[in-house]
């Protein structure tokens, strides 16, 4: 009986001491790079404890701010919209290992609407 107990008591360390888990605070912190398309320029924006995202694009070709706000999961998936109220969207992959992400965009204001692609990483502390 005691060899059993042992033998379950050690299977329970092993899988609780997993560090294959994911979670949100790989991608906590600021995130900064460019966008291109119809329109391009940079954006920044920060993944707070509990996924919520905040940032801006900025165009430099039309030289305007845009707000972006959205949701990282724990897997790194970001959906946002740009605008307030929602004029576009924001949305891609952000990766824990290289700290990188991508994706693509829309904004509709002002018209015509306007859409690409973006690239960034997390920056160093």
């Amino acid at each position: 009986m005691k060899k059993l107990f042992l033998l379950l008591l050690t299977a329970f360390i092993f899988i609780g001491c997993s560090s294959d888990e994911d979670t949100i605070y790989d991608f906590i912190g600021t995130w900064s790079g460019t966008y291109e398309g119809s329109d391009k320029g940079d954006f920044n924006f920060v993944v707070a404890s509990d996924g919520k995202l905040t940032g801006t694009m900025h165009s430099t070709i039309k030289d305007e701010n845009y707000v972006i706000t959205g949701n990282v999961t724990d897997t790194g998936d970001l959906t946002g919209v740009v605008g307030s109220p929602s004029d576009g969207d924001f949305h891609g992959i952000l990766t824990r290992e290289d700290k990188k992400g991508s994706g693509g965009w829309t904004n509709s204001v002002p018209t015509p609407a306007r859409a690409g692609t973006w690239t960034g990483e997390k920056n160093k502390k």
